[in-house]
């Protein structure tokens, strides 16, 4: 069996932190290595040059090698429309988002827009994600496609949508659960792909998609779901009039009991005590997606409160809402969130979300997210000082934190020094890099 040890300084998280001073919560190799066998983690400890043999030493020093990041909420197919001028979601939807999706109709296009979108998440060290495709089987196949030729663990869906879109996007609730099933059997469990029924949102689908989005739930526990919920005043506003008999928003996915472990609800900005306490009760995830909360002027994502009630959450880029790839920039503007939310977000709280953190809202803690024995080598290398800027600064850290916080207010993707997926380069390994 061939080995690859890699020398640097290693963080991973085993709890979530309480505090800015909760050593506890991490293990940390000042001169660490990462024993790697077969695309897995087989040790990790202090670097001794006795135990190495005959592995190849890949010396990333003085850089800390963490997990590989993980993003819970983005639209791969909306990778050619990030930044496109709208005053708020649903104008942005109508006017941008729903006419790039529909070139997905056309052959070739999700091929070439999955390759492209695949080298942005590994030049920016993020090595599994959860995404939405369009409604075209055809942006499935060539999402989990790329994803197997890279031996990346991704999640995604066909979005389910059979109302209020353009007739060119639309499905029907028949055609919505036919496609479905087909792809689930294609590709859950393939390689490392695993699939999430993906309903866009109350206001695309009709009671009978939702209806048939529930029976695939029931006959298929073991795949993910994914929607949005409470993004933006006007889109509740409509939900409730297409649903008038749910008592609020979460209801109309309780409703069709389409809570539970595995529903990652993305954005979950506007709750009220009730909808807490059912996404609490039903273990369901709340996602939090600054950039794009910024970037639509959706609102500001009240943490401490849901964390209070017991709701599991995570964060995400929404690409193409989200206006970066990057997951140090997202931890950045969910710090300033926070701030106006009157709330801190410590530096480790912000590396436990991007890592631990989004591995368990995935329940898939033991295979991702972590540096241990057993686990996959996903891991991202990040460079502190990859910039003039940040080597200035650099010259006044004298803390482990001090160098998370300054990675994700000034950092990028030039940061990102290396990746691995599965014990492989990555980043050095992209075309014209």
């Amino acid at each position: 069996m061939s080995r690859t040890v890699l020398r640097g300084r290693v963080l991973s998280f085993v709890s979530e932190p309480q505090g800015i001073d909760d050593t506890a919560s991490y293990r940390y190799f000042a001169d660490g290595m990462v024993v790697i066998a077969d695309g897995k983690v087989q040790s990790v400890g202090d670097f001794d040059a006795s135990v190495v043999g005959e592995a190849e030493v890949i010396d990333h020093r003085p850089h800390l090698i963490l997990p590989g990041f993980i993003d819970l909420h983005l639209h791969y197919v909306q990778s050619q429309m990030i930044a496109s001028y709208a005053g708020s979601l649903l104008e942005w939807l109508n006017t941008f988002t729903f006419v790039e999706e529909q070139k997905f109709s056309q052959q070739g296009h999700a091929g070439a827009v999955a390759s492209a979108f695949y080298d942005e998440l590994i030049r920016n060290g993020t090595t599994s994600a959860v995404a939405y495709c369009s409604s075209h089987p055809r942006s499935v196949d060539a999402f989990f496609a790329e994803a197997e030729k890279r031996n990346m663990l991704m999640v995604g869906g066909k979005v389910m949508m059979d109302r209020n879109a353009p007739e060119a996007l639309r499905d029907s609730a028949q055609s919505g659960y036919d496609d479905t099933k087909a792809l689930i059997e294609r590709w859950h469990g393939r390689g490392r792909g695993l699939y999430a029924i993906s309903p866009r949102f109350a206001i695309t689908s009709t009671p009978a998609q939702l209806e048939a989005s529930r029976a695939l739930v029931a006959e298929h526990p073991e795949c993910y779901v994914q929607t949005h919920l409470s993004e933006n005043a006007a889109e509740i506003s409509f939900s409730m009039e297409l649903y008038p008999d749910s008592p609020d928003y979460a209801g109309i996915y309780e409703d069709y009991g389409l809570l539970g472990p595995k529903t990652l609800l993305g954005h979950s900005i506007h709750l009220n005590h009730r909808e807490t306490q059912v996404l609490a009760e039903t273990q369901s995830v709340a996602v939090f997606c600054p950039t794009s909360n910024l970037f639509l002027g959706s609102g500001l994502f009240d943490r401490e409160r849901l964390a209070k009630a017991g709701v599991r959450i995570g964060i995400a880029t929404d690409i193409g809402g989200g206006t970066n790839y990057g997951m140090l920039a997202t931890l950045d503007e969910g710090y300033k969130v926070l701030q106006l939310r009157g709330q801190r977000l410590t530096p480790l709280n912000s590396f436990y979300m991007a890592t631990l953190g989004n591995a368990r809202a995935l329940s898939l803690q033991g295979t991702i997210g972590s540096i241990e024995p057993g686990c996959a080598a996903d891991l991202v290398v990040l460079d502190a000082s990859a910039t003039p800027a940040m080597r200035l600064r650099m010259e006044t850290v004298t803390s482990l934190v001090e160098e998370l916080f300054l990675l994700q207010t000034l950092g990028d993707d030039r940061s990102i020094a290396e990746v691995y997926v599965a014990g492989a380069r990555a980043k050095s390994t992209l075309g014209g890099l």
